[in-house]
């Protein structure tokens, strides 16, 4: 049975390369997820990079990782499918805890 897990992220299209890691405070005190991907803001093409380099980072398939929320903005929400919750919200903790 496969649980969903709300992350928050902040995504730089773009970017020289792919990278998860590290976090940041929007102007709401939220924490988000930073992740860093190449491709443009365009046709969706940095949200499907977004959710590759998220669901990689998880070691899950790329449709476990949908946005759910901020589809055109640099602030998203993704709903992340995974049978093993807890882990996943500890890797996501790892993931916030690095520095770039």
């Amino acid at each position: 049975m496969s649980e969903n897990v709300i992350l928050h992220v902040r995504v730089s299209p773009r970017a020289r390369g792919e990278c998860v890691g590290g976090a940041s405070t929007d102007a709401n005190g939220q924490q988000r997820l930073t992740v860093r991907v190449s491709a443009p803001a365009q046709d969706g093409k940095a949200n499907k990079a977004l959710c590759s380099a998220v669901a990689t980072a998880l070691g899950l398939p790329k449709s476990a990782v949908a946005v759910t929320a901020g589809e055109k903005s640099r602030l998203k929400t993704l709903t992340i499918k995974t049978p093993d919750a807890r882990g996943a919200r500890a890797r996501i903790e790892d993931l916030m805890k690095v520095t770039s």
